[in-house]
């Protein structure tokens, strides 16, 4: 049965009256934009109360709603171990690099690389992270596309034109604040929709917890039972790619002071973990009520249909736009950033000028989201694209980042080295194994701590020929 079967009336305005919110929220926020920094880290003025659930809400997209439920429904609790390594990277980011980044006069990754290893390290590292943040928007605008034609009947291209519409919409409007803004709307709308409406009233339909445990499949209740493999597979792509994407830097650069960073960061970071097992659970209680489903993924919206009196599902499928919208708005966001930033304005000889900056930015947010609409139309699957982005991510940019971040000494050029060595080992593997392996992840690491280590035998250090300025900036 397709969702729109079963949509009241009442259902279609809360859904319609949700989006509109959404839309509102871009226009309004464009009035708070004065300068550069309101539009691209929402003023670095962000307390508790919006910096926890915006950062929350960044991380946690349809991939990590669809996918805690379908694990679940296959492999019991622990289905959970997908969003939870995406929480544990983030307990990881707040942990280790969050008091060091608050220091930075930054706005993205790679800008910190070019302030301690240069120019070409900067372009470098800024090709591959735009790449990964419009891979994982293309992914987002996918869901929802998915979600639309299941809703209204549309076609696939159709939908996602219209789903990709709003969220570029009110992104270029009102930049990070229209997106923290938004974030924390959806991070509500998820919290109750999903973690306090659908996960109590599943369990009650399954006879409550005790009698659920009895009819689950063997092994169920095993955390570890997906497998080692797997966990260790969720632990490289999302552990690490966490700690150093630009769209959670960009978030964490929102943040007021250095305690809201690091404590806000390590809350949500937690949060995230709460509800990959609410979404395992949600997904358990879904095989005991629907035990025939041919396809796991759609354990989540034939529950909803299923259990929902109306009012409520029309709530939950906005709460599950929410979960996918999150995700599209800040990595349009984070992707456009990087291209301006790193691409654009070190070249440019004009006076710095926050509107004129602010200008590009938003074109470039209507580009990059019109790009990532596009690609979404034509190709309409992605999952094989988002892990070579994450390999390339995690294989090559993560070392750069921890020496940038902790190691005074090392070279520019071997660092770059770095760079170059890794990145080529896991393209070259990619071609060799496919792009559904582990394996480039690990060689990539490991040859880019080899050539660091030769080099740092080999090539003196030449970190006393950064200006002082650049010098401040890392060693504040």
């Amino acid at each position: 049965m397709e969702v729109s079967e079963i949509l009241t009336n009442f259902d279609f305005v809360i859904i319609f009256a949700y989006f509109t919110v959404l839309i509102s929220v871009g226009v309004l926020s464009s009035r708070k934009i004065k300068s550069k920094s309101d539009f691209l880290v929402a003023g670095k003025r962000l307390g508790y109360g919006l910096y926890v659930p915006a950062m929350s809400a960044v991380v946690l997209g349809g991939a990590s709603t669809f996918g805690s439920t379908a694990l679940g429904y296959q492999y019991g609790i622990s289905g959970m171990w997908l969003v939870g390594m995406i929480g544990f990277g983030i307990l990881g980011m707040g942990i280790f690099f969050s008091n060091r980044l608050s220091d930075l006069n930054i706005v993205s990754v790679s800008e910190l690389l070019a302030k301690r290893f240069g120019k070409s390290s900067r372009l470098y590292s800024a090709l591959i992270m735009a790449v990964y943040d419009m891979m994982v928007a293309v992914v987002a605008i996918i869901a929802m596309g998915e979600m639309f034609s299941s809703m209204f009947h549309w076609s696939n291209v159709m939908s996602i034109i219209t789903g990709g519409a709003i969220v570029v919409f009110y992104t270029m409007l009102g930049g990070m604040w229209a997106v923290t803004l938004t974030d924390v709307i959806q991070f509500w709308v998820m919290t109750i929709g999903l973690l306090l409406i659908l996960l109590p009233l599943s369990i009650f339909h399954a006879g409550g917890f005790d009698n659920a445990v009895h009819h689950l499949k063997p092994g169920a209740l095993d955390i570890t039972g997906i497998g080692g493999k797997a966990i260790f597979s969720y632990f490289l792509l999302y552990f690490f790619g966490m700690m150093i994407g630009q769209d959670v830097w960009q978030r964490a650069l929102t943040s007021k002071n250095k305690s809201v960073m690091r404590k806000g960061t390590i809350m949500a970071g937690l949060y995230c973990i709460i509800y990959g097992i609410s979404g395992a659970v949600i997904g358990m209680m879904a095989s005991i009520l629907l035990p025939s489903l041919h396809d796991p993924q759609k354990a989540l919206p034939d529950l909803i249909q299923n259990i929902l009196p109306t009012g409520l599902l029309g709530l939950v499928i906005a709460a599950i736009a929410s979960a996918i919208m999150s995700t599209a708005s800040g990595t349009i966001m984070a992707s456009s950033t990087i291209i301006v930033n790193d691409f654009i304005l070190p070249f440019s000889r004009s006076k710095k000028d926050d509107l004129k900056e602010i200008k590009c930015v938003r074109l470039m947010n209507l580009l990059v989201g019109a790009a990532a609409i596009l690609i979404a139309a034509a190709l309409q699957n992605v999952v094989d694209a988002l892990n070579v982005a994450y390999a390339l991510l995690t294989g090559s940019i993560l070392l750069p980042v921890i020496a940038a971040l902790f190691w005074k000494g090392i070279s520019k050029k071997v660092v770059m080295a770095s760079m170059v060595a890794s990145s080529a080992v896991v393209v070259l593997d990619l071609m060799i194994e496919g792009i559904s392996s582990l394996n480039p992840i690990i060689y990539g690491l490991i040859s880019g701590i080899l050539v660091m280590t030769i080099g740092i035998l080999l090539v003196k250090s030449d970190v006393k020929k950064d200006s002082p300025a650049e010098a401040n900036v890392i060693d504040k």
